[in-house]
């Protein structure tokens, strides 16, 4: 029967053997119809019975897929008038904007992701399948909005050991991904002044004033954040150990200076550790936190280290934030999706996790050290002592980009991340080397040095 021109006037696409039944079928077959446009808004259509006999089919059928068509808007039945298409409203298509046709980069350096070709998906496929089989039943049900037991505990000792958090489980809320953590906090600070990095990264300030938050710039020079420059702030979000974009690893006294400036203004500081385990000349950078976790907001995530699809990260509050962050999470989401929690717990217990981290840490180191030595001494790189991107500095970011376009390489730059464009605002670019994949990576290289004229 498929394609069979009925009284309806088009040829309705019917599949007699399919497995959801004829009447389904027909509902799609007028559904298609009518939104492809092969039958016109106030189009009338042969009544039941007509229909069912030149198709094969009961009336009862016909007459359900009608009141169906009817119930979802696609069709109208009134008394007198019989059954005719609705007044369906126009879909159109917008055309995409040049910038959204422009073909992708041949290879892309830009900051932000890690090497996605690296997460172990046996190991989490074994930390899942644990994770399953030992679940109880109640893990399917709705959850405490902060987090699975199982991982709040895993993460304490992981942060205690590899980060020097203080990081008690009833302290800690999981959240999906350190968005969701930021925007949380900012509603708890119902409107409050938040400073954050300048340069720093556009989105998150974004992220902060769409949850009605103000934004100030908080100046970063070489020893990091400066905390006598934090004006009338309530709280202030900070990269101490690899500030974004610049690199820099905030000097002790600056760490001391700012949690001085919390415990002084009762202000809270928002501590962003996105890459803190990738520390490469020695052990990693304690988290601030650590020293102050009564005025420290401490943020991670899984995003650098597995991959940014897991939407998993934590807070670990001071006490005084605990219950109403937890407040604002139930009524953001509820609580965060749950296997996810149990596998990473599973990983952490394991110790799998770690492994992992040290994996990545020394393929990183690798990308690294490829990167300076195919530059070469010609140009001042800075930022190299840890995470996943470097800031090299150039004259001229716009003639540098232009470069780069012919070559089919992307780059960030800080251009894109002051708070405030200004002539006199230092140029450089901001290098990932998380990305491309290892097979491409020293051919993203050869591209960066031909654009930086550095491949002699």
């Amino acid at each position: 029967m498929d394609g069979f021109r009925s009284g309806v006037g088009v040829d309705l696409h019917l599949e007699p053997d399919a497995a959801d039944g004829r009447r389904a079928g027909l509902e799609r077959a007028l559904r298609n119809a009518v939104r492809d446009g092969r039958l016109a808004p106030g189009a009338r259509l042969p009544a039941t019975r007509r229909l069912a006999a030149e198709l094969g089919i009961s009336r009862g059928t016909a007459k359900a897929a009608y009141d169906q068509l009817v119930a979802e808007g696609y069709l109208t039945a009134r008394q007198g008038s019989g059954t005719r298409v609705a007044e369906l409203p126009a879909v159109r298509v917008p055309r995409p904007e040049p910038s959204a046709r422009a073909r992708a980069p041949r290879f892309d350096l830009r900051p932000g992701s890690p090497d996605v070709g690296a997460f172990p998906a046996a190991a989490w496929l074994r930390a899942l399948r644990r994770a399953i089989a030992t679940a109880p039943s109640l893990a399917y049900d709705y959850g405490d909005p902060r987090g699975r037991t199982e991982l709040r505990t895993a993460l304490s000792g992981y942060l205690g050991r590899a980060r020097g958090v203080f990081a008690p489980p009833e302290r800690i809320v999981i959240t999906s991904g350190y968005v969701q953590g930021l925007a949380l906090l900012t509603r708890v600070l119902d409107g409050a002044a938040v400073a954050m990095e300048d340069p720093g990264l556009p989105f998150h300030r974004d992220v902060v004033r769409r949850n009605g938050g103000t934004v100030l710039p908080a100046p970063v020079d070489t020893r990091g954040v400066r905390p006598g420059e934090l004006g009338e702030a309530a709280a202030v979000v900070v990269t101490p150990a690899h500030q974004y974009p610049t690199g820099v690893t905030l000097h002790p006294e600056r760490r001391r200076a700012l949690t001085d400036w919390a415990r002084a203004r009762g202000g809270l500081v928002v501590e962003d550790d996105y890459d803190g385990e990738f520390r490469y000349d020695r052990q990693p950078v304690g988290a601030l936190q650590g020293t102050a976790p009564g005025q420290v907001a401490y943020l991670g995530t899984v995003s650098k280290t597995l991959g940014p699809a897991l939407r998993l990260g934590w807070m670990v509050l001071p006490p005084h934030l605990v219950d109403a962050v937890t407040d604002a999470k139930l009524h953001s989401d509820h609580h965060t999706e749950t296997i996810g929690q149990l596998a990473l717990a599973e990983l952490i217990d394991s110790h799998a996790y770690d492994r992992h981290v040290r994996a990545c840490r020394l393929r990183y180191r690798r990308r690294r050290d490829q990167l300076l030595h195919r530059l070469g001494a010609r140009w001042s790189v800075r930022g190299i002592a840890a995470g996943l991107h470097a800031l090299i500095e150039v004259p001229d970011e716009t003639e540098v980009l232009a470069r780069a376009e012919t070559e089919g390489l992307a780059l960030g730059t800080l251009a894109d991340h002051w708070h405030a464009p200004a002539p006199d605002r230092p140029q450089g670019l901001v290098v990932g080397y998380g990305t491309p994949r290892e097979r491409t990576y020293p051919e993203a290289l050869e591209a960066l040095a031909r654009v930086l004229g550095t491949d002699g």
